[in-house]
């Protein structure tokens, strides 16, 4: 009889096992050979692992490929209560004008950052055992911001007061910061923990709706199939709650769970850094080709103060990252080229508010433009003459992440400064 050929499996599976026992004495090699196959890897060591286990490098790898991580974590059963109850209260506020026949889009226009921040600021401070201090500059600035922006003239229409509401979240938002770090303006650390659980955040608020979605489509359809249609009553009152309970439910997952949903922001920021940095390019290009106007509408404005924002994002989360192996210099130097096209881009948007403030004189929404404009300017430029000096290898990623953290209460500032200045200065115009 002729022997069995060995079929490619086998010869695979051997090739691994002799790599294995061969380098348990060269980490570089074994690490390599990991990689480049790691379910046959783990595969092929477990099985050999019985010959191998008096081997202080295979007892290291037994750890490191068997390791039972923690299981997926929902919430702790003490604050089943407190979620409840943050669920029931953000759904209230969200109900208000049901409950008292207000107009929605009034409302919402001006409180939607009033509706989703109260017990997530809730929540920080109890979880900072924050002092009386703490607590009472919370309570009295939300208190006066929300009394503020609901006193306003009605009419959206004007500029300084749709400037306002649009600014009214960013200075939620770094109040609620302010709250992540305990009050603590000095810990640049904390700082950046708060940018990074903000990109916890959206992912897997985006995973909870995506969910959301999903479930709402099959209980509308199984629904449909017996003839009872609930799409109004489902979307009045079931969608309005499960919204209401995305930032609270987000929030405990991503702060009970880090070992997963901290891993997912830098992996999405290195696979779309070099395809924004194409994009950029590329719009750069159709930009001066069609000589279209950079502050022609408002919404074009919006649009482009996102993409700024969403810049400095890509490059929070993906400049430590970049820094951790042997590929980064690429990484590294994508982020640099990425931050030096958004600068020029800054710069062709603030000469083009510049020019329509000097032809046209000045409004609220040229000087809230230009003076957003201004701010992502020089955190941009901060930003890129650090990564020039990480990628000359003469500092390192701490120094980008500072920059960045560094802005986070001046741009506070500045959201406060057009929330309560500018309808007043401008006269409700």
């Amino acid at each position: 009889m002729k022997a069995n050929k060995a079929t490619p499996t086998d010869a695979a599976f051997n090739i691994v096992k002799f790599g294995i026992i061969e380098n348990l004495d060269q980490p570089k090699q074994l690490e390599s050979l990991y990689r480049k196959n790691k379910i046959l890897f783990q595969r092929v060591f477990n099985s050999t692992y019985a010959e191998i286990k008096e081997h202080a490098t295979a007892r290291i790898w037994n750890e490191r490929l068997n390791y039972e991580q923690d299981a997926f974590y929902l919430f702790p059963k003490k604050d089943l209560f407190y979620i409840f109850l943050s669920i029931l209260i953000t759904g209230s506020l969200a109900k208000i004008p049901v409950f008292a026949g207000i107009n929605e889009d009034f409302f919402f226009s001006r409180n939607i950052g009033f509706v989703a921040s109260p017990m997530l600021l809730v929540y920080f401070l109890w979880k900072q055992s924050a002092g009386v201090k703490q607590i009472m500059f919370t309570t009295i600035a939300v208190i006066l911001a929300a009394t503020y922006i609901n006193f306003l003239p009605a009419p959206l229409q004007s500029d300084s007061i749709f400037l306002a509401c649009i600014h009214m979240p960013i200075l939620l938002w770094v109040i609620l910061g302010y709250n992540f770090i305990g009050g603590d303006l000095n810990d640049q650390q904390k700082k950046i923990d708060y940018l990074r659980f903000n990109g916890d955040l959206l992912v897997m608020a985006a995973l909870l709706v995506i969910s959301g979605v999903i479930f709402s489509g099959l209980t509308v359809g199984l629904f449909e199939l017996i003839g009872i249609p609930i799409q109004k009553f489902y979307a009045e009152h079931l969608v309005v709650w499960g919204l209401s309970a995305i930032p609270i439910l987000a929030t405990y997952l991503v702060q009970y769970n880090p070992q997963i949903v901290n891993k997912i922001s830098p992996v999405i920021a290195k696979i779309f850094t070099p395809i924004v940095f194409v994009t950029l390019i590329i719009f750069l290009s159709a930009l001066i080709y069609t000589g279209k106007s950079l502050y022609s509408d408002r919404n074009f404005l919006l649009l482009f103060n996102g993409l700024l924002i969403g810049v400095m994002a890509l490059i929070l989360f993906s400049v430590s990252e970049a820094t951790k192996n042997t590929t980064g210099k690429i990484n590294l130097l994508f982020l640099l080229g990425l931050s030096l096209i958004t600068i020029v881009l800054n710069v062709l948007a603030l000469s083009a508010i510049a020019f329509r403030l000097t032809e046209f004189g000045l409004s609220a929404n040229r000087l809230a433009v230009f003076g957003a404009n201004l701010l992502i300017f020089i955190n941009l430029l901060f930003v890129a003459h650090k990564l020039y000096l990480i990628v000359k290898g003469k500092a390192d990623a701490q120094k980008v992440e500072n920059v960045i953290a560094f802005f986070i209460p001046i741009y506070g500032i500045w959201a406060a400064a057009v929330a309560f200045l500018f309808p007043l200065l401008f006269q409700f115009k």
